[in-house]
């Protein structure tokens, strides 16, 4: 996919000298919302209409619709991304231009709508809201202006209807890769999964995997924590357990021109994850004839990682270690906006890092992994 961009399009709100003279960054990690409950209904066939009033989502985790812990603002975003008109964070795209894509210079939003059918019991429903919501990335947000682009959701339980909503959108350059999120029914890596697989490679999309998800399973191995701190560091130890998934089960053997982002669950545990998957990949390889290499080497040509959240050690040389490893070239500059975790770009690095690097990371390395120029 080789898709031209401007870095301030004819649709983004006039800003002063200062937002102009800004680094030019890649966002990959915004959440758009919906204004309303009825947003959708455009794009859904009306016996979802009714279904939806009459009996919900019915999603794999029973007990409710939304998270298991209240968040400490409203959908775990800032006080103030409240749009004037009204409304949920993040549902209004003139005021997410005014205060988040023009005064950061913002050249390329990724969307990751997170508010979707995934997770749902009814595949048929699953499915039908998917596509609703793809339909809606380009209504409201990547069709009113061009630094955006969507990500194409997919009801991940149906592994065909699935691949058959990644080919229905692929040439689409609406769209710049595939989402799935980390809490699925079973592990990402299983087979369930693998037509989701086979059809991104082959539109030439990456597959991004946001934290979080409803897979019905409790977010430890033992059951739900007391602590909405531990739903939050339980982002990295889902992921962990996804990429394990995915290496081991052979997913990169298989497609080995697939892409996979880990979004919004940190990178410093890539290294330890990585340094154990080899230890035991050389005692255990039998188990796994098809694993034909080093999960390390595996993990360091596949995957990518989101910078939000960023690891924050007390010595910096500490983070560069990681990074070092994991690869300049492998980071995605990320926000998370509108969340109440949200990374200001001008804060995200620390002193020491060179001009080459601090551009790759803060927008080059996206327009090659995406295939934008």
């Amino acid at each position: 996919m080789n898709v031209q961009f401007r870095e301030r399009p004819d649709t983004a709100s006039s800003t002063d000298a200062t937002t102009q003279a800004k680094t030019a960054i890649a966002d990959c990690d915004i959440h758009p919302a919906r204004a309303s409950a009825t947003e959708l209904h455009p794009f859904l066939a009306t016996r979802w209409h009714e279904h939806l009033e009459t009996y919900g989502k019915h999603p794999y985790q029973g007990m409710m619709e939304g998270p298991p812990y209240p968040k400490a603002q409203p959908n775990a975003s800032r006080r103030d991304a409240y749009p004037p008109e009204g409304g949920p964070q993040g549902s209004s795209l003139s005021f997410m231009q005014k205060q988040h894509l023009d005064p950061n210079n913002v050249v390329l939003g990724v969307l990751n709508p997170l508010a979707t059918g995934q997770g749902i019991r009814n595949h048929e429903l699953a499915t039908a809201i998917c596509s609703a919501i793809n339909d809606w990335q380009i209504d409201k947000w990547t069709s009113k202006d061009g630094r955006l682009k969507g990500s194409i959701v997919v009801a991940n339980e149906d592994g065909p209807t699935a691949a058959a909503e990644i080919r229905k959108r692929a040439g689409d350059k609406s769209f710049v890769q595939v989402l799935l999120l980390s809490r699925t029914v079973e592990p990402l890596g299983q087979r369930r999964y693998w037509p989701i697989y086979e059809a991104a490679e082959e539109a030439g999309l990456p597959v991004g995997v946001h934290a979080f998800g409803f897979g019905g399973n409790p977010i430890t191995a033992s059951g739900w924590p007391s602590f909405y701190i531990e739903e939050m560091v339980g982002h990295s130890q889902c992921q962990q357990a996804v990429l394990s998934s995915l290496v081991l089960e052979g997913v990169f053997e298989r497609y080995k021109r697939l892409k996979m982002i880990m979004i919004e669950a940190g990178f410093g545990w890539a290294p330890s994850l990585s340094w154990r998957l080899d230890k035991n990949w050389r005692r255990l390889k039998s188990e796994v004839p098809h694993v034909k290499r080093l999960p390390s080497e595996t993990i360091r040509e596949h995957i990518w990682w989101t910078t939000q959240p960023m690891e924050d050690p007390e010595r910096r040389d500490h983070l560069f270690d990681v990074i070092d490893w994991v690869g300049w070239d492998k980071l995605l500059f990320a926000t998370d906006y509108p969340h109440w975790d949200f990374d200001e770009p001008s804060r995200v690095l620390p002193p020491g890092v060179s001009d080459a690097n601090r551009d790759a990371l803060y927008l080059g390395n996206a327009k090659a992994l995406y295939g934008l120029v």
